[in-house]
């Protein structure tokens, strides 16, 4: 994994986006799994805690972790382990925390889409299930300066897959969520967005996210063309289908 891998400096930015141009008025993107590669951390660290407590870790009992705020996340293992909640809460903080701390691998095309839209003038807000702290690490990594806010578990009076982190984050950057395009990777995030009223474009780490009509699925971030997404006619299933690059195979 890179430490702190060097990107590039963003383009300058651009003058805010037209709403009659088809483009979206803001991008909201989720953290791990999505930005950056660390939903599989997320996910061992979860692995290595069941297995610590004689609870089964295969691939079917950690995918209802994915994309769980630390809280949520902490409460299931309790449920299927034992442990106080408020223990599991601290361990699984701290062992996350250590794993993302030890470097990050920022996901294929992450850095060109932040750029993308800074360079067509769409701000982008970091909509994240990770505690401040790990937020804040990545960021870092990513370069706060691709970023207008950010909002972290926490911060909110619900986490994900309730709306309130994305309509907090339509809030802070002054949009309305229907003009939003979410980027989610994962069944809880996706059902946060759609909640909130945004559109989701989302690149699976795990099954569970459906295609329909606010939902565009994509193989990675790499096939993301934002002045090419089909904003205009929001009522249609299938032109959202069409618009999306095929997953390989």
């Amino acid at each position: 994994m890179n430490s702190e891998p060097t990107l590039p400096p963003p383009p300058p930015a651009a003058p805010p986006t037209d709403p009659s141009a088809g483009l979206p008025a803001a991008l909201l993107c989720d953290m791990d799994g999505t930005l950056v590669d660390t939903e599989r951390d997320w996910l061992a660290t979860l692995a290595g805690l069941l297995a610590a407590h004689g609870a089964a870790a295969d691939d079917a009992a950690l995918a209802p972790f994915a994309g769980l705020p630390l809280d949520g996340a902490a409460a299931l293992v309790s449920e299927r382990a034992g442990p106080a909640a408020e223990r599991v809460a601290e361990a699984l903080g701290a062992a996350f925390t250590a794993r993302v701390r030890a470097g990050v691998t920022v996901q294929p095309g992450a850095t060109a889409l932040l750029d993308s839209a800074r360079g067509l003038g769409i701000p982008v807000a970091l909509v994240t299930a990770s505690e401040r702290v790990v937020a804040d690490l990545v960021l870092r990594t990513l370069g706060a300066h691709r970023f207008a806010c950010s909002v972290a578990n926490g911060e909110t009076p619900r986490g994900k897959p309730h709306p309130d982190p994305y309509l907090s984050a339509a809030r802070l950057l002054g949009v309305p969520p229907e003009r939003c395009v979410a980027v989610e990777d994962t069944p809880p995030g996706a059902a946060s967005a759609l909640a909130a009223g945004c559109r989701v474009l989302a690149v699976p780490t795990v099954p569970g996210i459906p295609e329909g009509p606010r939902t565009l699925l994509y193989p990675t971030l790499e096939h993301v063309d934002l002045t090419a997404l089909p904003l205009r006619e929001p009522g249609r299933a299938r032109t959202w289908r069409r618009a999306a690059t095929p997953f390989p195979g």
